[in-house]
């Protein structure tokens, strides 16, 4: 066991590393059964003991005992967390280091140091529970007698120790005097040839660290790709190093032993799995190597882990050609890059990823034949520059275009060194095909399979969001942006006529208002924000930032409301809400600052304000069917769902046919007189009596977006829906040496014109350092409705070629008079056909269940569930229904839900809906056996 002590209060912290220790060769996944517990001693002597399992929830936890660090992190925080644990934990074993271990450490801290040349922390600008982790962890093998190395690694290590009342690492004034020396010396030698030396110096002193396997050792002999190599009288070498799960990692990490291959597992659903090693700076795009290996139809993608480990023997972030052994059913193909027969000698992974063997290229082929597998080799080209890192643990998927011969095999080399005349108008169609590939647009994961990274790829490659250095909080750059304001222009527009204005209140709220009506701030109070200083001085009173405005606009609402001739009164205000969120903040759908627009209104009667509640859920229901083409069902939200202190609450809950998740899109609430008691507001009715007015509330925000992306979007990106699309229309010209852009260019400005007069939002994409095939692919990344092609015979025959981003359909028109209003009517058919389409798939997903034993399967299913139900006030027994379909959901896939989790297995209401079906007399309540009063709709949701 580990021991890691913590802050003063935190009596002590243990990690149980009883199952991880106990396997032979031990390795920390993300779902590995990492447990930790943390005794608290209290004041009055007693202690309590709480235990968390999981390797993120434990570091979370760890995280959450120094407020001065970030809770959340990224792929990098999981990247370094995993690291450190594969690489450290081990370590701690035993009293102290031998020689070996203290190599792995300082292998280990070069890593780290390397990484901090240009960050202040590993996991985010701001740090994260990564930082708070690898931080213990070396703490923990100091204390065993190891030495912490590198200048970076130090000033990082003392920062967060600072925080965690760590002792701090007190460099040796000598050497850091030496250091200076050397320094000095070396910039007066000659400042310009420093640079690359100082550049060069963290991958030598990585190389340095390196550890060698002797062949004789018991850890050799037990790994049988290296056996199987020492079988075949093949000369090898084996190094050990800093765990690398991807090429980049690798080449930071034993980048000195020289050169090393990244290793890309594929399957295709009509060609089978393949298996491609490639030089670490090869181009290895999947639609060109399929071109390469002559497979017509082809599909290329990443291989899911499942695969990797039932054909391979290897998981993700250990793949090499070695484990081509491993296929005995010989279902893998092999791919070879003939590049890296140039090199003496090539490194891979012989099965584990802190391992690393290097052999002559052709004695890797050797290997590989003698499994029984062909070789089939191509000459992949390079990239100017070096591909991105890719997340810890992933595979490599560099977007760039790979070079080769057909068939597989070496492409054949013109004669006396020349190229071969290139066939006419071929550089042109190249260009088209390998757009998708310049531009880096193309997404890593399919929407069917990897929605939520999908999803991530999606918003920040169509040039919607921008991350920010504070988690939680996202930049909308103008793509979104502009989607956001065609909301609130059409809801504008709705609201005069309902006698809605506008008006703004300050964002701050004081702590004695906010929680004047604590059955109101009770909801909200966890994610409340406190600004509690002003320069160094404290605040006499802590100051809230709005979570929601009831509790600061109704102070104003009782000055001036005294008379009924002062109702109703009506206003609406867009502004921004803070509510300080931990469940994994996504973009759009779950932001710690996010946009809004809120209504608050007052009136004399029930009646009057029922008929508010009712006419601002309408507003939402053209917001997302009228403009964003997401049907939506509207209800009522039973007692427990309801708006914390209203009286009512009715809401538009949409569906996201992939996730089989519903997601609630709006709410408006009748907030009866409790807030007018709380406030004091209160009127003179019209026969002179005093009376409190009936309120509402309603409100919209940026999330609409999100499930505007998560509904609509395709694997190639975006399908905007015409009505808020920033633009309809994009003309892209194709020119050729007959016709230049010269030429097109008027043509194109023509056309445009026609289409602007008609009302339309239309682009011509006149730039000219992108080829056609970019533009293509830029502009069905970012959904545009319709896009113009523009080619020499279209100029010719004064006409244009009109393709379609929701279904990929094309066709020529005339570019005449006609064309303007062919594509506004256009419009309106396209958004018609997105929503039925949604519409349909939504539908062919709702189901009725009377029994409980369906309940949960038909949750699994993805299905949105109307069930009858005893009454809206039995509270007791919706929550039951959530925690057990939550318990059999984890029952039946076998996993476990951390507290913090953002999207629940459990199934819970969503509304009572308005259009009920019918209910006979008698018919019993699905789960308490009770006579059912109405229909409700239950669902797993965002």
């Amino acid at each position: 066991m580990a021991s890691l002590t913590g802050p003063p209060a935190l009596t002590s912290v243990v990690l149980s590393l009883t199952t991880l220790l106990s396997l032979s060769a031990p390795k920390v996944t993300p779902g590995a059964k990492l447990t930790l517990t943390a005794s608290h001693k209290s004041l009055s002597g007693f202690t309590t003991e709480v235990t968390f399992t999981g390797l993120d929830a434990c570091a979370r936890y760890y995280t959450s005992l120094s407020r001065a660090l970030d809770l959340t992190g990224g792929p990098q925080s999981e990247s370094w967390t995993l690291s450190a644990a594969n690489v450290l934990l081990p370590l701690t074993k035993g009293k102290s280091l031998d020689e070996y271990k203290a190599s792995v450490f300082n292998n280990f801290l070069a890593s780290v140091d390397g990484h901090l040349l240009g960050e202040t922390y590993l996991g985010s600008s701001e740090g994260s529970y990564a930082d708070v982790l690898v931080c213990g962890l070396i703490k923990a093998v100091k204390d065993k007698g190891a030495e912490v190395q590198g200048e970076n690694v130090i000033r990082w290590y003392n920062t967060v120790a600072s925080m965690l009342k760590y002792d701090l690492i007190v460099e040796k004034k000598e050497e850091k005097k030496e250091e200076k020396k050397g320094k000095v010396e070396g910039g007066k030698k000659d400042k310009k040839a420093a640079a690359p030396a100082a550049a060069a110096a963290t991958p030598a002193s990585a190389g340095a660290l390196l550890g060698s396997l002797s062949p004789d050792s018991d850890d050799y002999k037990q790994n049988g790709l290296l056996t199987h190599l020492t079988s075949l009288s093949v000369a090898s070498t084996t190094h050990t190093h800093t765990a690398a799960f991807t090429s980049d990692e690798l080449q930071n990490f034993a980048g000195s032993l020289g050169q090393h291959c990244k290793n890309i597992f594929l399957k295709d659903k009509k060609h089978g799995l393949f298996l491609v090693t490639a030089a670490h700076d090869a181009d290895t795009n999947t639609k060109a190597l399929a071109k390469s290996l002559g497979l017509t139809g082809a599909n290329m993608r990443m291989a899911p882990e499942d695969l990797l480990g039932k054909h391979l023997d290897v998981k993700k972030g250990s793949v090499g050609p070695m484990c081509i052994f491993a296929d005995k059913d010989k279902a893998v193909r092999f791919v070879f890059d003939a590049t890296l027969l140039k090199h003496d000698k090539v490194f891979s992974h012989p099965g584990r990823n802190d391992w690393s063997t290097g052999m002559a290229p052709a004695d890797l082929i050797k290997f590989v034949e003698s499994t029984g597998h062909e070789v089939t080799q191509i000459e992949f080209g390079t990239k100017g520059a070096a591909p991105a890192a890719s997340p810890a643990g992933a595979f490599d998927t560099a977007n760039v275009a790979a070079k080769g011969g057909k068939g597989g095999k070496q492409p054949k080399q013109p004669k006396g060194g020349k190229q071969e005349p290139k066939k006419k108008g071929e550089s042109q169609k190249k260009a088209k095909k390998e757009g998708a590939a310049d531009t880096l647009l193309a997404l890593q994961y399919k929407k069917n399979e990897a929605f939520a990274e999908w999803y991530s790829d999606v918003i920040v490659l169509s040039e919607m969001i921008h991350y920010y250095n504070i988690s939680g909080c996202y930049i909308l750059r103008p793509w979104s942006f502009k989607v956001w304001e065609k909301i609130q222009r059409w809801f504008d527009a709705k609201m005069g006529p309902l006698g809605v204005d506008p008006a703004y209140f300050p964002m701050f709220v004081s702590k004695s208002r906010l929680e004047k009506e604590k059955d109101h701030v009770e909801g909200f109070a966890p994610e409340v924000a406190w600004v509690t200083k002003s320069g160094d001085g404290d605040l006499a009173e802590p100051i809230a930032i709005r979570p929601t405005s009831e509790t600061i606009m109704y102070p104003a609402f009782k000055d001036w409301i005294s008379s009924h001739r002062d109702l109703p009164l009506k206003l609406n205000q867009w502004s921004n809400v803070v509510r300080w969120e931990f469940k994994n903040p996504t973009p759009f759908l779950r932001t710690r600052e996010f946009l809004w627009q809120e209504g608050h209104t007052a009136h004399a009667t029930l009646e009057e304000a029922d008929e508010m509640v009712m006419q601002a859920l309408e507003l939402y229901r053209g917001v997302y069917e009228d403009l964003l083409a997401i049907p939506v069902i509207r209800g009522y939200k039973t007692e427990k769902e309801r708006f914390a202190g209203g009286y009512m609450t009715t809401t538009c809950e949409a569906y996201v046919p992939t996730s089989g998740r519903a997601i609630q899109g709006a709410t408006s609430h009748n907030l009866g007189q409790n807030f007018g008691k709380m406030f004091d507001i209160s009127f003179q009715d019209k026969d002179g009596k005093q009376a409190i007015p009936w309120q509402t509330s309603w409100g919209i925000t940026t999330r609409t977006i999100g499930v505007m992306v998560m509904v609509h979007g395709d694997d190639q990106g975006l399908v905007m829906p015409p009505a808020v699309s920033p633009l309809q229309v994009v003309i892209v010209p194709i020119v050729s040496k007959k016709v230049s852009y010269d030429t097109l260019g008027p043509y194109c400005e023509e056309i445009q014109a026609k289409l602007e007069a008609a009302g339309l939002r239309v682009k011509y994409d006149d730039r000219t350092i992108y080829n056609p095939g970019w533009k293509f692919n830029h502009w069905e990344q970012k959904g545009v409705p319709v896009r113009i092609e523009v080619g020499p015979r279209d100029f010719d025959n004064k006409a244009c070629r009109v393709c379609y981003r929701y279904n990929g359909e094309k066709e020529d028109k005339s570019a005449d008079d006609a064309l303007a209003p062919f594509l506004a009517g256009k419009m309106e058919e396209i958004q018609k056909a997105m929503f039925e389409k949604v519409k349909n798939e939504r539908d062919d997903h709702l189901v009725k269940v009377h029994e409980w034993k369906d309940f949960t399967p038909n949750l699994e299913k993805g299905n949105l569930i109307l069930t009858p139900w005893c009454g809206p006030e039995f509270q007791q027994e919706e929550e039951e229904v959530k925690d057990k379909s939550k318990a059999e959901g984890l029952e039946r896939s076998g996993g476990e839900e951390d507290e913090r989790c953002a999207v629940s297995v459990a199934g819970k209401t969503l509304c009572i809906p308005f259009d009920q079906p019918d209910l006979p007399e008698g018919t019993k309540c699905f789960y308490t056996g009770k006579v059912a009063k109405c229909w409700v709709l239950w669902g797993r949701s965002y």
